[in-house]
């Protein structure tokens, strides 16, 4: 059996795809099949003979199928008297008859994920349990097709990706070697395992093989079998079989003209002969038919030519010239393996060899550190004889000479050449060798130092490989400015990279520089994955522009889409947080101008602020285009946990970001109608609150009258309104319930009143008010006044002792703020004690119960034909009783709450909740 060979191809880029899968509704099964069938008569083909000419064995045509496997036209031709058989004139392609799913049965039974190999040693302990499972697996199938040699490859692309529906490649793996049976040691065995599942789950690249049970394509096979058991998730390893189909033993049960659905396939290892089984752990199948049989090697040109197509296609956006990159992987091998690496070095095509597999592999790996003059002819005998034992003695010395050149042609490349090599102190992995191979090519094939670092960072984020970024990219040896990793945090937002993420963010990129232009924003806005927010964004910015058409009626160019402005975001976030909010983004012809001057504060509140601390800082009007704000709101809106965590961090009001981001989520939970997804977006709400809570409390633990006043600052990066009104609406109880906020909302409910006042000191003093001069009732400013008096004594007794001049300046620096605290005044103790929420709220219930008294008494015994003034009263007092009803209809809430000055906000929370 000849071993499997691949020509390389040249490797360009890698483009980044931003494509997420979307949900539609999918049509029948039937109907899919007699699509797929539909589609396969038209544009698949095999081949067969047209000539019946007899060969060297009786019933035997020259083309290997006997005589009876020839239609009547073939055996007695017309058209081909006194002709000898030739495969280019007497062999045409008519439409395929084998397609569809192979269930795969005998001999390690693959069904899906879980194979029968494993599962045979559960026979004899539970027999129905097995027959249970095994009925069950039956429904995982592999897919297959039989194709001709002449088939355009642009087809076979087109049958893996919108046939097959299999997401396109971000990289190409073709792995070739030893088509024979071949032993590999465990511990190489573990790791290339390991590595190739690793690097094909990581990066979502397609594997492709020559597809049978034996040699390289069986230790593949069986890599993926493995992933397939230990793996807990749902995502599936593309192992492509490029297989010849005249060498496949049982191919029959694979033919019907109206496809199989499924085929089952036996695997008969023992009477396979000289033909092959299918492997049954690869995914696909593409079975290469040249109308002969018993020829291997058929499927070699056209596996190159897919190879190539594939390279040559671009990933995301199509106006990049980035493709799709192709790294061939050794195990093995024979003299065909040596045509192929050296062919694919040719292309431009990186090889990685594993040393110790054996045979060519080996020979490469011994020579490939040696300077070309010391690969001598000799050297290669030697090594030949050593590697390939037995075979060795067939080579004529001719080609052991033309070999020998291919293999200083090889080394003479470096740059597209890694082995692998496993030692005691190495712990690599095949992953990272492999990565690391297609870096080192791309880093070589770049003239320009620059464009070659940007080729190896869009290869790195394409495969989702932070830690071969960290490595190989992010080194002393490049300093990247900001501005030059504008594109790849933009991939590596809308491709739900995280980790890559965090790492440019590190490495120094600046998220107000990144979204500087407003563009960028709103084209992450339109790169949303499928989700709730973008479906209400998209009906809003179709119903504007529907509007805006039918009113000013201008003409729309052809080709031009509805486009998403942050009008259209603001406006959606606004209807998701409350009308309570001012919008987020303002129209492109406003500017960003606000009054941040937390003016008209309570008294209670503001003039309290007499220790050593700073009042807060005033924000700047650039503070309302908070980038790291912007981040997190788009990630909050497609429920994105990972990004949106990274973004919190950046914010600049993580405390107002994290309840705002309660308040969406939990609005979006209700309105949603996927049950999984609501209960997703209320587990990342309460997180967001538990975020709140944390905050809070670490600045209350700081110093808890600037944490109370976070409270009630008016937050300019979330339109406008307070942490205290956030949690509220959002009905985050558990924020509400730290003691934190609850001793600032006592702060409101008291007033200027002290809180440790008992309210039977407050009722009484509210019957008999002069009370209030005797000292009977305390006040916050006595406190005030209370503690400066007490500090100011504990400072002269210290500088007594001490004798300190220092303390003394301290000294006549607090004396004078003590002079600005003045007692409060006859009348001002007198109005701030009928002012207080909880003497309003006592006043509120007696003048209830008054009414109510009043009400009782004209109706039951002073309803008189001429209204009393006792009547008179009741009228006038339940007029105005409803026009206070009809005044809180009328007027909005919010408006009325976004004007009101800050003393008033206070009172009105006090009195409504």
């Amino acid at each position: 059996m000849e071993d499997a060979e691949v020509e390389g191809h040249p490797v360009h880029s890698l483009a980044i795809s931003t494509a997420r899968p979307t949900k539609h509704l999918s049509p029948s099964p039937s109907f899919q099949r007699c699509a797929f069938t539909s589609w396969t008569r038209e544009n698949i083909h095999k081949k067969e003979c047209c000539f019946y000419e007899k060969g060297v064995r009786e019933d035997i045509c020259k083309c290997g199928y006997s005589k009876i496997e020839h239609n009547d036209e073939a055996i007695k031709p017309e058209d081909f008297t006194g002709e000898s058989w030739h495969k280019h004139r007497h062999l045409h392609e008519v439409p395929t008859d084998a397609f569809g799913d192979i269930s795969f049965g005998g001999l390690g039974q693959k069904t899906g994920k879980v194979k029968l190999s494993y599962l045979s040693t559960l026979i004899n302990l539970h027999a129905c349990l097995f027959v249970f499972i095994l009925a069950f697996l039956s429904m995982f199938h592999s897919q297959y097709m039989r194709v001709s040699t002449d088939t355009n490859p642009e087809i076979l692309y087109q049958l893996l990706t919108e046939q097959w529906r299999l997401s396109p490649p971000n990289l190409l793996i073709s792995v070739t070697g030893g088509a024979k049976n071949f032993y590999l040691k465990a511990r190489l065995n573990n790791m290339f395992n390991r590595g190739l599942i690793k690097v094909a789950q990581t990066t979502g690249a397609w594997i492709i093989t020559g597809g049978t049970h034996t040699g390289v394509m069986k230790h593949v096979g069986k890599a993926v079998r493995d992933y397939a058991l230990s793996s807990s998730t749902q995502g599936q390893i593309v192992a492509i079989g490029v297989a010849t189909w005249g060498t496949i033993h049982n191919r029959d049960a694979l033919v019907h003209p109206e496809g199989c659905f499924p085929a089952h396939y036996e695997l008969d290892i023992k009477g396979q002969g000289r033909l092959s089984c299918l492997d049954n752990n690869h995914t696909h199948f593409l079975l290469v038919d040249d109308g002969t049989q018993g020829n291997y090697g058929v499927e070699i040109e056209l596996r190159s030519c897919l190879e190539k197509c594939i390279s040559g296609k671009r990933l995301g956006n199509k106006e990049s010239g980035v493709t799709i990159p192709v790294v061939c992987v050794v195990l093995d091998g024979g003299t065909g393996t040596l045509n192929t690496i050296y062919n694919a070095m040719l292309n431009g095509t990186p090889c990685v060899i594993l040393e110790g597999s054996g045979r060519i592999a080996d020979v490469i790996a011994q020579v490939a550190a040696l300077s070309v003059t010391r690969v001598t002819i000799a050297l290669i005998h030697q090594l030949m004889k050593k590697f390939f034992g037995q075979e060795y003695d067939k080579f004529p010395d001719l080609r052991i000479i033309e070999w020998t050149k291919k293999i200083q042609d090889i080394i003479r490349m470096p740059h597209l050449l890694t082995i692998f090599r496993i030692s005691e102190d190495n712990h690599g992995d095949v992953d990272v060798a492999i990565l690391q191979a297609l870096l080192k090519a791309s880093r070589a094939s770049e003239s320009l130092g620059t464009e070659s670092w940007k080729r190896q960072l869009e290869l790195a984020i394409a495969w989702n490989r932070v830690d071969i970024a960290e490595t190989e990219i992010f080194t002393e040896e490049r300093q990247w400015k900001s501005s030059d990793l504008h594109w790849a945090m933009f991939s590596a937002l809308v491709g739900n990279k995280p980790e890559f993420v965090s790492l440019l963010l590190e490495n120094g990129v600046s998220l107000r520089d990144f979204l500087l232009d407003e563009e960028t924003l709103c084209e992450l806005y339109k790169q949303l994955p499928s989700c709730m927010f973008l479906r209400k964004l998209a009906k809003r910015v179709h119903n504007a522009h529907r509007k805006k058409a039918f009113g000013m009626r201008h003409r729309v160019r052809s080709g031009q889409g509805e486009m998403v402005s942050l009008t259209h975001v603001s406006d959606e976030v606004r209807r998701l947080l409350g009308s309570f909010t001012q919008a987020l983004y303002l129209p492109s012809n406003m500017t960003y101008h606000f009054n941040m001057c937390l003016e008209d504060t309570s008294a209670s509140l503001s003039k309290n602020s007499t220790s050593s601390q700073a009042p807060l800082k005033e924000d700047s009007p650039d503070a309302q285009r908070d980038p790291g704000r912007d981040i997190f709101l788009w990630a909050v809106v497609q429920n994105n946990r990972e990004l949106a965590e990274i973004a919190w961090e950046q914010c600049t009001d993580c405390m107002s970001a994290a309840l705002a981001a309660s308040k969406i989520l939990k609005t979006m939970s209700a309105e949603g109608m996927d049950a999984d997804e609501a209960e997703d977006m209320k587990k990342l709400a309460n997180h967001y609150e538990k975020h709140a809570i944390g905050v809070f409390n670490e600045c209350h633990n700081w110093d808890e009258e600037r944490a109370q006043k976070l409270l009630f600052r008016a937050s300019p990066s979330w339109g406008r309104t307070t942490c205290l009104r956030l949690a509220l609406e959002a009905d985050d109880k558990s924020f509400v319930a730290q003691s934190g906020v609850q001793a600032f909302l006592t702060q409101i409910w008291c007033g200027e009143l002290s809180v440790d006042n008992p309210v039977w000191r407050v009722l009484l003093c509210m019957v008999f008010f002069p009370l209030i001069y005797t000292g009977f009732l305390v006040y916050r400013r006595d406190e005030v006044i209370q503690r400066e008096a007490e500090m100011n004594e504990e400072i002269k007794t210290v500088e007594s002792v001490t004798g300190s001049v220092l303390r003394t300046s301290t000294r006549s620096l607090d004396s004078s703020g003590l002079q600005r605290q003045k007692p409060l005044g006859r009348w001002s103790r007198l109005l701030h004690l009928y002012s207080s929420a909880q003497a309003k709220f006592y006043l509120n219930i007696v003048s209830y119960f008054a009414f109510l008294f009043l009400f009782a008494v004209v109706l039951m015994i002073d309803f008189q034909a001429t209204p009393s003034s006792g009547e008179v009263l009741l009228y006038i007092w339940l007029l105005s009783l409803v026009c206070e009803e009809v005044r809180q209809v009328r007027e909005s809430w919010d408006m009325f709450y976004l004007c009101m000055p800050y003393s008033n906000k206070l009172l009105y929370y006090s009195l409504h909740y």
